[in-house]
């Protein structure tokens, strides 16, 4: 977070535990709390996104209220969440559509690397109609340098690394989740990616607001860190797809 000196490892990072998506987010861009308190919800489909940091989750709950979900599956090349298996499976149950996601940590092995343990690790794809596209986890480092130490060509490089290496091993391009101020410092705003990439924009704010570079749409859009659902106890994030439910599972599909 703001302010460590700590650097991570691919093998072996700190404390994965407390890495998920959003979780470096309120640091350096607030936690979403206007003058009079949570902003509303904005229209669209509702979902979460979970990691281990929710403890243990009724997914029946939570799919009387939510349509899908994302959770974390990998960070670096040795870390596997170790409530993915179960989560995957009960969502899955539960009739939600769900899809799996990496925290990435560009500054310790190639894109291509983390792509490959990702995908042998829960980030694979499948057309049943219940498998969102791998997701791609990009956010402020919890270790060290914002950017982990790399410039803006050789973060936009990392990412098509991973985002080509995920499309060779499922053929999905994967979702990138990430912020506007982020993707600005980090990528140089790149362009590149909004044609083949589904968005997850994650701003706690009003409106969505300008996008990232090179998308004309958010497909995801984490817009609360501090939501409640029934089935999860405490706070989780909360977010919406941009589109009716034939369009998820038409995302889903591929």
């Amino acid at each position: 977070m703001v302010g460590t000196t700590a650097t991570s490892s691919a093998a072996n990072p700190p404390h994965p535990e407390l890495d998920y998506a959003g979780s470096t987010i309120a640091a350096h861009e607030g936690n979403g709390q206007s003058p009079f308190g949570a902003y509303a919800a904005p229209g669209g489909l509702p979902g979460v996104d979970i990691s281990n940091h929710q403890g243990g989750i009724n997914w029946a709950a939570v799919a009387g209220g939510n349509r899908f979900v994302y959770m974390k599956a990998t960070e670096g090349t040795g870390y596997r969440d170790p409530t993915f298996s179960s989560n995957y499976t009960g969502s899955y149950n539960a009739g939600m559509i769900r899809g799996a996601y990496h925290f990435a940590l560009p500054d310790n092995s190639s894109g291509a690397v983390q792509a490959r343990y990702f995908v042998s690790n829960g980030g694979g794809w499948s057309a049943d109609g219940k498998t969102l596209p791998p997701m791609l986890d990009i956010e402020y480092n919890p270790y060290g340098a914002t950017c982990y130490g790399l410039n803006q060509g050789q973060m936009s490089g990392w990412i098509a690394d991973f985002s080509n290496e995920v499309h060779r091993l499922t053929s999905r391009y994967p979702t990138i989740y990430t912020t506007r101020d982020w993707w600005s410092t980090c990528t140089g705003n790149n362009g590149g990616f909004g044609a083949a990439n589904p968005l997850f924009i994650a701003c706690y704010c009003g409106t969505a607001g300008t996008l990232p570079n090179g998308w004309g749409f958010y497909t995801f859009w984490q817009y609360s860190s501090t939501g409640r659902t029934a089935g999860i106890n405490g706070n989780v994030d909360q977010d919406v797809f941009n589109g009716p439910a034939d369009r998820l599972r038409a995302l889903a599909l591929g």
